[in-house]
């Protein structure tokens, strides 16, 4: 599908971008022409670089032949129009995963959030658009929290949705699609590895509140739901991964084991939900399962297809639905290798 393909990836050196670029390499959906890094932070780039450089005699994850030809790295910001023009001017497909995503921090400065999170999904639909660009396919990142939402963060990831959906209309020859998930296991800036530094530090490990719920998935998690959607999605949808929930003082409870370590309730910090939703009831009824995957079909009617409809939700898919308990917690932190070293009464529990 994506062989010989020209490929963008904003927001390249962040924790899913890091990992869809390694996807993309194995040629799991065809041997790309190019793959571009394209984000602002240099000296992430730079490890990157080296990393992959450095990894050289690994065969099978990354295609090596060609390589200086084949990954590429380019400075610039979605915010900038110009820029991102010349970037897509040789583009065929575009990953725009490029955003500001923590909650406070987008709290305290709403309009950053909204120059990059909005701007940018906006400048890559315009200079399409206006340039007449030949790109095939945008895939827009979005987020829970864009679903429903009470912070600066989810909003400005829902009009980021809107903008892209709707430039279907005006774009017939790009088909624009999305996918929305919720919490990364392990990512930066994530619950998890906090957790991991405050135990480390011999604690409290702090929990805003005793009800709060998430929804958990690993980083290739999210990349199966973006290739689904890529493979799958018509215009305008948006691909939602069928995944589990936790309550979040249960996953600290989890890695903290038997150690003699407290947890300290704070409360509720600026634009948090306690419980994150990535279905809405308005949504439901025009939200269809396709494999693991519910797809969220466009609000506007022209874009809208029939096609390939299982049944509809019935109701909002919140992560107050389907909570794991604590030994399925365990096991699944314990598939992706995020418990501490440390064996705990409930490992010990499983073990006999």
């Amino acid at each position: 599908m994506l062989t010989d393909k020209r490929i963008v990836v904003t927001g390249g050196t962040g924790s899913l971008g890091k990992v869809l670029v390694r996807r993309l390499l194995s040629g799991e959906l065809g041997k790309p022409r190019s793959i571009v890094v394209f984000s602002r932070d240099e000296a992430k780039q730079h490890e990157m670089r080296l990393a992959y450089q450095s990894s050289r005699a690994a065969t099978d994850e990354v295609i090596y032949r060609n390589f200086e030809q084949l990954l590429q790295f380019q400075i610039g910001d979605v915010r900038d129009y110009h820029r991102v023009s010349a970037m897509l001017s040789n583009a065929d497909v575009v990953f725009n995963a490029a955003a500001l995503k923590q909650v406070p921090s987008c709290e305290y400065f709403p309009f950053e959030a909204v120059q990059t999170n909005i701007g940018g999904a906006q400048n890559i639909v315009q200079a399409i658009r206006e340039n007449k660009l030949a790109v095939e396919i945008v895939v827009g990142i979005s987020t829970d929290k864009a679903c429903k939402p009470v912070n600066v963060m989810g909003m400005t990831k829902a009009i980021q949705e809107r903008i892209l959906v709707q430039a279907n209309m005006d774009c017939p020859n790009t088909r624009y699609i999305c996918v929305r998930y919720g919490n990364v296991l392990a990512s930066r800036g994530s619950v998890i590895p906090l957790f991991h530094e405050q135990i480390r530090n011999g604690g409290p490990v702090t929990i805003t509140t005793r009800d709060m719920t998430r929804f958990l998935l690993s980083l290739d998690k999210a990349v199966d739901t973006i290739f689904a959607a890529l493979r799958h999605a018509n215009r305008g949808d948006t691909f939602i991964p069928r995944v589990p929930s936790a309550r979040v003082i249960d996953i600290a409870k989890v890695l903290i084991g038997d150690r003699p370590i407290k947890t300290k309730i704070t409360g509720i910090r600026p634009g948090e939900k306690i419980h994150e939703i990535l279905v809405s009831e308005e949504e439901a009824h025009r939200t269809a399962e396709r494999g693991d995957y519910y797809v969220i079909m466009p609000m506007t009617p022209e874009l809208r297809s029939s096609a390939g409809i299982v049944r509809t939700l019935e109701r909002e898919y919140s992560s107050a639905d389907n909570v794991m308990t604590k030994v399925e917690l365990h096991k699944l932190l314990k598939k992706y290798k995020l418990l501490v070293e440390h064996k705990s009464a409930l490992e010990q529990e499983l073990l006999a």
